[in-house]
């Protein structure tokens, strides 16, 4: 078999013209963007969320939570290009070849996806045990996710029809991030266990004759038993809406083939890595996606434990994500209005941007908390841009590609691959850094208070590592060659490609027929 196994021939003769010609009805587009779904709210959770689980509920020491924060990171952007290299060498079965992945997959990543929520009945193994359960998951999931983005380029061949399909996917992620983050938060944040008071605090309590900060005097009653109940129920509930899209996609959408296109040489393993990173466009397109990718990482994963120990929102914090990704939603239609109207790469400049001033806001103002809903539902427009635009983009390369590369053909799912591997990798450096940071700032598990130490630490890692990496994202995009001019002639000459293979076909079949 070879990379190129997606240029088999059906050998039916007018299929070629009906997959050019074809149109995505509404439902297919809904059903392709639900399967988006669940790594957006299974991702947002994690990201928002499990750091500041392992280090308060699972208790376990900084030091040991970055490490399974890093390694299951790192081991899940290892198995992406593994798992796009295996999906382009998958036969061809009756319901497609990217499908079959995404529906195997699912069973085993839910219940994976469960036990990382779940804290064991003992000490000693912890580690071992969220580590294993975490890169389980993140393997898992990556057989879903690699196939689903690569499936962008099977559901039709017209340009127009994958973007549209994409501002489908790009609005349901985000409703993702939303139901993640308001699963997640709500039902953690009815059982927030109390915080506890450090010899400062107790100072402070003997001083005003009130506990530390009066952050417990609100929820006395809760311990860290209804804590973790409330982590393994909002868990079991994202697990369901999981499995629930990924039927929806299985049976909403139709995988299709070009049956028309020509099968490339086999190649290795290796050999496809150098074909899809020696394409210049692509390259570019994937340092930009990196940086971008981890100063939007750095921000997710530390400004839960920014609003809760840094603004004092204990309480409130999950509220605060929640305005954020409600406000990225409601701003998904005017980013697909603006890419249209002056194009993707003016879109993403100004869109990653716009969230700069609010990251500077953030940190700057003083602890209000109106005044930081405020901020964070404005910087919401901003994050929805810098968090989905580029992956718009991402079809335009593979297209560009295609063209440069006529008898190339099959490797879509190691252009998706790469992209995730890379985003994942983001994530993995964020979190290991971030909390290994928090460790040497001297971060304490739990407490009402922290160090000034892990305050400074918590402002850098939420605004001032963010935006340096922002800005040399974007100094790379702006030696990304494919501007709309290029982009459209590429499609051209695709649908010159696609009509003269359609021909050639037909006459073929009929000179068999004679014959």
């Amino acid at each position: 078999s070879s990379v190129g196994t997606g240029g088999q021939s059906t050998g039916q003769a007018g299929q070629p013209s009906i997959w050019a010609l074809s149109r995505l009805s509404i439902c297919n587009k809904l059903s392709y963007a639900i399967g988006g779904a669940p790594y957006q709210i299974t991702g947002c959770a994690l990201g928002f969320f499990l750091q500041i689980y392992l280090l308060d509920v699972a208790q376990l020491d900084p030091f040991y939570a970055s490490i399974i924060l890093f390694v299951g990171r790192a081991w899940d952007a290892v198995t992406d290009p593994t798992v796009g290299f295996l999906v382009s060498r998958s036969p061809w079965t009756r319901f497609g070849r990217m499908l079959p992945w995404i529906l195997l997959s699912t069973p085993l990543a839910v219940l994976s996806y469960f036990l990382i929520w779940y804290v064991p009945p003992f000490e000693n193994g912890k580690v071992i045990w969220y580590l294993f359960f975490y890169c389980l998951f993140q393997t898992l999931q990556t057989c879903f996710h690699v196939p689903y983005s690569a499936l962008t380029m099977f559901i039709s061949s017209e340009q127009k029809e994958r973007d549209s399909a994409t501002a489908y996917r790009m609005t349901v992620e985000v409703l993702g991030t939303v139901l993640g983050t308001a699963i997640q938060g709500q039902i953690v944040g009815m059982a927030n266990a109390p915080c506890l008071p450090g010899p400062g605090d107790i100072v402070a309590d003997l001083n005003h004759t009130t506990n530390a900060a009066g952050l417990n005097d609100s929820e006395p009653v809760i311990s860290l038993e209804h804590t973790k109940a409330a982590y393994m129920i909002a868990s079991g509930v994202i697990c369901l809406i999981y499995v629930l899209c990924a039927l929806v996609l299985f049976f909403g959408v139709r995988e299709k083939k070009e049956s028309c296109r020509p099968r490339s040489e086999p190649m290795s393993f290796l050999q496809g890595i150098r074909l899809v990173m020696g394409h210049g466009p692509y390259a570019k397109l994937v340092m930009v996606f990196l940086f971008t990718s981890l100063a939007f990482m750095l921000l997710e994963g530390n400004f839960a434990l920014f609003c809760s120990s840094t603004l004092g929102f204990r309480n409130n914090f999950q509220n605060i994500l929640l305005a954020i990704m409600l406000s990225a939603t409601l701003a998904i239609p005017f980013w697909q209005w603006f890419l249209t109207r002056f194009g993707k790469k003016t879109a993403v400049y100004t869109g990653t941007l716009s969230v700069v001033p609010f990251m500077v806001l953030v940190v700057c103002i003083k602890s209000n908390l109106i005044v930081t809903y405020v901020v964070s539902f404005a910087s919401g427009v901003g994050v929805a841009a810098a968090f989905l635009l580029p992956w718009s983009m991402l079809p335009d390369v593979v297209d560009d590609f295609q063209v440069q590369n006529p008898d190339s053909t099959g490797h879509e799912a190691l252009f998706y691959s790469f992209y995730v591997f890379f985003t994942k990798f983001a994530s993995g450096v964020s979190l290991g850094i971030s909390t290994l940071s928090l460790d040497f700032a001297g971060y304490i598990t739990r407490g009402c208070s922290q160090p000034e130490e892990v305050h400074l630490t918590l402002k850098i890692l939420v605004s001032a590592a963010p935006i340096a990496l922002i800005i040399i994202g974007l100094v790379i995009l702006y030696f990304y060659p494919i501007n709309e001019e290029r982009r459209q002639g590429n499609r051209k000459l695709l649908q010159e490609q696609r009509d003269n293979e359609t021909d050639s076909e037909t006459d073929s079949t009929e000179l068999a027929n004679v014959v």
